[in-house]
């Protein structure tokens, strides 16, 4: 699964789950909703989140939307 804007060896690293959470950002859902809809903590949601972000080197989660 490729991500539009996700630049070559970048993209590699995003494992299927990131790119779940990536979605989930760009459709501009917050950790707290996006924790709910997997069923997973919060606090797990903000390592992968924050984990996207050094993937991507992105500043924050306005540039993962672009990205995504």
């Amino acid at each position: 699964m490729q991500t539009p804007g996700c630049r070559g060896h970048q993209h590699e690293q995003v494992n299927d789950r990131e790119h779940e959470i990536l979605g989930l950002v760009a459709a501009g859902l917050n950790n707290t909703e996006i924790a709910a809809s997997l069923h997973l903590s919060v606090a797990t949601i903000k390592t992968h989140v924050s984990r996207l972000l050094s993937k991507l080197n992105a500043r924050d989660r306005v540039q993962l939307v672009v990205i995504a």
